[in-house]
């Protein structure tokens, strides 16, 4: 469910390889923007769209090869359809048990809006929107409220990094894209971590999503367990975003709400 970033990635600029890659990083309230890591060694592997009904598995696999990932999530997955069906909200009973499972385990969560939209498209009190309801539905769940963003597609501009560093995001965007949001195969995206790993880089910050047609159960039940694998043997700490840029994953942390009948979509 992305695509090439097309509205900043031209303007991109190199660090030290010790360094997290970023762009845009100018002074002021603009939110900055991560393509990468940090430190040597390290990737922090990042799933889109969720929560859903592989949310826990993905958690499991990462926690029991002793390592991290983080969960870019988003509010309501209706994707244009007229009517919420079940699982689609983040409220829902399954959905808040998996934000609170992987939260429990010390697993990243950040916001991919309420409703992935393409938020160039947007106003400004629009994009706000987005981003706040995602917030104050992860404030009710796990007590907390993410630092880091990802703009479905990775589409961004000036406004959206404005608003973004309003409501103290940083903005996430990727160097590895596993492929699986265009229909890759399991082999293929098995063959895309190989590739990246056999390049030898000193880190990488890598895509994948929750709920891709035909290869969301493939890549969480084939691929995953691959590439986990193929990382710990490459020498990867696998590791949350925060920890990839050296930032504080939540805001404003306190305690989980409890249901209420303003838990819907």
């Amino acid at each position: 469910m992305h695509s090439i970033v097309v509205l900043s990635l031209l303007a991109s600029a190199f660090v030290d390889a010790g360094a997290a890659l970023t762009l845009h990083s100018r002074a002021g309230s603009a939110a900055t923007v991560y393509t990468g890591c940090k430190d040597p060694k390290t990737v922090a592997v990042t799933f889109d769209d969720g929560p859903y009904q592989w949310t826990k598995t993905i958690s499991d696999i990462f926690t029991n090869a002793g390592g991290h990932c983080t969960f870019f999530m988003i509010g309501l997955k209706d994707y244009g359809r007229m009517t919420v069906a079940s699982g689609d909200c983040i409220y829902d009973s399954p959905q808040v048990a998996s934000v609170k499972y992987v939260y429990s385990k010390g697993h990243q969560i950040g916001s991919h809006t309420w409703s992935h939209p393409d938020l160039t498209t947007l106003s400004a009190s629009q994009i706000r929107l987005e981003i706040s309801k995602v917030d104050d539905a992860l404030q009710n769940i796990i007590g907390a409220k993410p630092t880091c963003f990802r703009p479905p597609y990775g589409y961004y501009n000036d406004l959206v990094r404005s608003v973004a560093g309003e409501t103290g995001k940083h903005i996430i965007i990727w160097d590895f894209d596993s492929g699986d949001s265009t229909g890759s195969s399991a082999t293929a995206s098995e063959k895309a971590y190989d590739n990246q790993i056999a390049k030898h880089v000193n880190n990488f910050l890598a895509l994948n999503h929750e709920t891709e047609g035909h290869t969301d159960c493939v890549s969480v039940n084939q691929v995953m367990p691959y590439a986990v694998n193929a990382l710990k043997k490459a020498g990867y700490k696998m590791i949350t975003v925060a920890e990839c840029i050296g930032v504080t994953p939540y805001y404003n942390v306190g305690t989980p709400g409890n249901r209420t009948a303003a838990w819907h979509c």
